[in-house]
């Protein structure tokens, strides 16, 4: 079963490189990534192993294998998303138990470039014990034990971020609490170890493996070591933590995946109370209110527009950790969150999916469309940009810079808004569905297709540099002057590029508008 589920990934995976050059391309870069990587890690852990004592061994290989689990869990969910070729939803049709899905899907993560990678570097490991061949043995053993306990947790945590088994809401829910932790997570540990000099660090690595080896993500690779030192009790007890770790894991991801595989889905009825329109029955009547109210209703209730307004609160929180509220960076919060925010449009068309079809059908012209979308987006984003700004500035004590952040914020996002208006009436890009998890991969991405947001993003930029330029005037003179002229010059040309957008994005997409329908249609969805 096994070995059919890994022939049909392989197959899989071929023929989505054949179809797709530049995939392929992203492919050959992470091979020739993983080759440098695993090179530079077996050069370490040799040099390590021929220069450096049983304690230095010792700290290398806990602190590495300890990165090297976190890597797993965290790794996949923040640069690549989690590879869905074969995953529990997938195999659940088949007539297989959960325990045969579970083998599966460890096999499958074992034999892809980061399952091989993994070993590889792993296996570099016995270097270190050349010296005492007892540990040696014993660490191939570890080894083996630590690898599998990083794929097993790799797979809990993607089980658990897209609630697997339960409804929509709950899936969507648990996916953004998870990406919230894992946004905070980095910074704060950056923040924590800048507060403490290299020195002190050096000081402390003994003491942090010392730690670490007595803890679940740690307690395989300091196994070798008391073996090497001869604490057989040490040895045995750590052990039986590695072993325990990963049996928890596994009852874990059981659980999981058990409601997925036995279960069949429930899909709870809503009945909708009579009149109850909601912002459709505010909003302006025609082509534009109708699709302004239903932008702002996206916004509002579909979390994948709701994770984009995360980093508003989450900028300044880690801007104030890292550099404090009186730094420099917290005050300009806002300017930041605009960069991000002023992409908002880019993927509306590919949101809405095959639904799509629906807009084409009511015949809305082109600039409608652009222009209720837009006032979609800037009913929340500008209100939040503009208090963000105010917050910051306020508690940093710079009040002084205020025009010129918001010339300098607004300026970006409106200028964004208009980019955006005309991008998304020309590209279509393979999004998450409704309900995904944030950190699940899209099927149809391509290397060409994640260059494009940069495309836009520096378009943005563009339209954005005038009012960023005499913000930054302002900021270095300390003239407050050149702030006025900088939120005069970034409403003023920000506002013509966002007019711009929709007149030029209308008559674009009212040429385009069933070409990308047909390109939504071509994305593969599984």
């Amino acid at each position: 079963m096994v070995a059919t589920v890994l022939r049909l990934r392989y197959r899989i995976l071929g023929n989505t490189l054949a179809r797709r050059p530049w995939q392929l391309v992203g492919f050959c870069f992470g091979i020739l990534w993983a080759l440098g990587i695993l090179t530079s890690v077996v050069a370490g852990l040799v040099a390590v192993a021929v220069f450096q004592s049983l304690d230095g061994a010792r700290a290398v290989a806990i602190i590495g294998g300890s990165a090297l689990l976190l890597g797993w869990v965290l790794g996949p969910v923040l640069v690549t998303g989690m590879d869905t070729t074969v995953d529990a939803d997938k195999l659940a049709p088949f007539p297989l138990s959960t325990r045969q899905i579970m083998l599966a899907l460890t096999a499958t993560g074992l034999t892809g470039i980061p399952g091989i990678a993994t070993s590889i570097a792993a296996l570099a490991t016995l270097a270190l014990w050349f010296r005492w061949p007892l540990a040696a043995g014993t660490a191939l053993v570890c080894v083996a034990l630590a690898v599998l306990t990083c794929v097993v947790a790799s797979r809990l945590v993607s089980a658990l971020s897209r609630g697997v088994g339960g409804n929509r809401r709950g899936r969507e829910f648990i996916g953004t609490i998870v990406l919230v932790l894992l946004i905070m997570a980095g910074p704060i540990v950056t923040g924590t170890l800048a507060l403490t000099s290299t020195a002190g660090v050096r000081e402390r690595i003994p003491q942090i493996a010392g730690v670490l080896g007595w803890t679940p993500i740690g307690a395989a690779w300091a196994v070798p070591a008391d073996v090497a030192a001869g604490q057989w009790a040490a040895a045995a007890a750590r052990l039986l933590i590695a072993v325990a770790t990963l049996g928890v894991l596994w009852l874990l991801w059981a659980r999981a995946l058990r409601g997925a595989v036995t279960a069949p889905r429930q899909r709870s009825a809503k009945v909708a109370r009579s009149g109850a329109l909601g912002l459709f029955g505010r909003m302006p009547t025609g082509g534009v209110g109708a699709t302004w109210a239903r932008s702002l209703t996206a916004w509002l209730r579909d979390p994948r527009y709701l994770r984009q307004l995360l980093i508003v609160p989450l900028f300044p929180l880690l801007f104030a950790f890292t550099g404090g509220i009186d730094g420099f960076m917290f005050s300009s919060s806002a300017v930041l969150v605009a960069l991000v925010l002023c992409l908002a449009g880019y993927s509306d068309v590919s949101y809405d999916g095959t639904a799509f079809a629906s807009v084409l059908a009511t015949g809305i012209r082109g600039r409608d469309d652009r222009l209720g979308r837009m006032l979609g987006a800037a009913s929340i984003g500008i209100p939040l940009i503009v208090l963000l700004a105010v917050v910051t500035t306020a508690v940093g004590g710079r009040l002084g810079h205020l025009p010129g952040i918001l010339g300098a914020s607004l300026g970006l996002v409106l200028g964004g808004y208009g980019v955006s208006a005309v991008s998304s009436a020309l590209l279509v890009t393979p999004v998450a569905a409704p309900g995904d998890s944030p950190f699940k991969s899209v099927p149809g991405q391509t290397f060409l297709t994640g260059l494009l947001v940069f495309v836009v993003m520096g378009a943005c930029l563009v339209i954005g540099a005038p009012a960023i330029a005499f913000a930054v005037a302002g900021f270095i003179t300390g003239a407050a002057v050149w702030g006025w002229v900088a939120l005069v010059v970034g409403i003023v040309v920000g506002g013509g590029a966002a007019a711009l957008g929709v007149w030029l994005g209308g008559r674009t997409l009212d040429r385009t508008g069933p070409d990308l329908l047909q390109r939504i249609k071509a994305f593969p969805t599984t």
